[in-house]
This record gives structure tokens, C-alpha cells and sequence, in this order.
């Protein structure tokens, strides 16, 4: 992402925060937090290559009530993240991965440590993808390609065949 797609992301960001911090109790706009925790289950199921029905009936949900978690409309309480990431195969620290710094500090400022100005309680930011090769059609592809390939040792060296193709990154 540029620079400047960069900059007006987070002014996009930071205008959701205040819209929602201004609205009255009435109005049902979802919060940003809960929006980013469900378009975090969005991709752990997609990646998985699960529907929302399948996933629905591991939770002993309709996908309906799925839906509207993965759009933040409704809130997922701590049990039902818990039985999130059970039935996703993931820590629950997962769904707050990647959460905007603008988003953490303007609903965590109870929770914040004052040595490190951080909000307590929520993943490490990771850095993200330039590209967002997490939502491209391909990396889907790729990764449920990969999973159906029965053979765990072959699984493996195909991954150590693909590693050893990329470039170092870094470190």
C-alpha cells in the first residue's frame, strides 16, 4: 500500500472511530472493533474453505447469525470466541491481529499501559502485506490446494520446494 493510500486509510479509520464515539445509543452502527474481529473469522473460514453454513452448525448457529458476526453487526461475546477459535483452529489472539493502532488506542484507553502507550489485550500489530495477499483469489487458491494434499510428507516438501523459490526476507 502507498503512502498516501496509507494516510488516507487511517483518516478513514480515524473518522469511524469518532462517528462511533459521537453516536447516540439509539443509532446501531457497529463498532470498528467488531467489525475487524468478524472480517477476521471472514478470512480464517475462508481460508479453511468452510461456508458459513458449515461453520454456523459447528457453533450451533444458523449462517445468518454467522453473517452478521462477520460483518460486526453483532458482537461476539468471550465464550463465543472462544468457540471460534476452537472450531477455526486458531489462538484467539487472532482475531485482533492487524488491528488499526487508531482503533486500539481509542477503545482500549482503559486498558493501556502507560510505559508503553500500547493497548494491554491486544495482539502485537504484525506487519502487513503491501499487497494484501491474504484476500487475492490466488493465496486462496493456493492454500486449499495445499491442505488437500493428503500426504503429509509431501505437503512438506512442497512447502520447502516453495520456500526455497521465494526470496530471503529480511529479518
Amino acid at each position: 500500500m502507498s503512502g498516501e493510500a496509507e494516510a488516507a486509510t487511517a483518516r478513514s479509520g480515524i473518522a469511524a472511530v469518532a462517528d462511533y464515539a459521537d453516536r447516540g445509543e439509539k443509532e446501531s452502527r457497529p463498532s470498528p472493533i467488531d467489525v475487524h474481529v468478524g472480517s477476521r473469522i471472514r478470512l480464517r473460514r475462508t481460508l479453511m474453505g468452510m461456508s458459513q453454513e458449515r461453520l454456523g452448525e459447528a457453533l450451533g448457529l444458523t449462517f445468518q447469525q454467522v453473517q452478521k458476526y462477520e460483518r460486526g453487526v453483532n458482537r461476539v461475546g468471550a465464550s463465543r470466541l472462544f468457540d471460534l477459535s476452537n472450531v477455526l483452529n486458531v489462538p484467539i489472539s487472532f482475531f485482533f491481529d492487524d488491528l488499526p493502532a487508531h482503533v486500539a488506542n481509542a477503545f482500549g484507553t482503559q486498558n493501556t499501559s502507560l510505559a508503553s502507550g500500547r493497548a494491554v489485550g491486544f495482539a502485537d500489530a504484525q506487519d502487513a502485506f503491501a499487497d494484501d495477499a491474504f484476500s487475492r483469489r490466488e493465496t486462496l487458491e493456493l492454500v486449499r490446494a495445499y491442505y488437500r494434499i493428503p500426504d503429509a510428507a509431501v505437503r512438506k516438501r512442497m512447502f520447502d520446494l516453495i520456500k526455497s523459490m521465494s526470496p530471503e526476507l529480511p529479518e
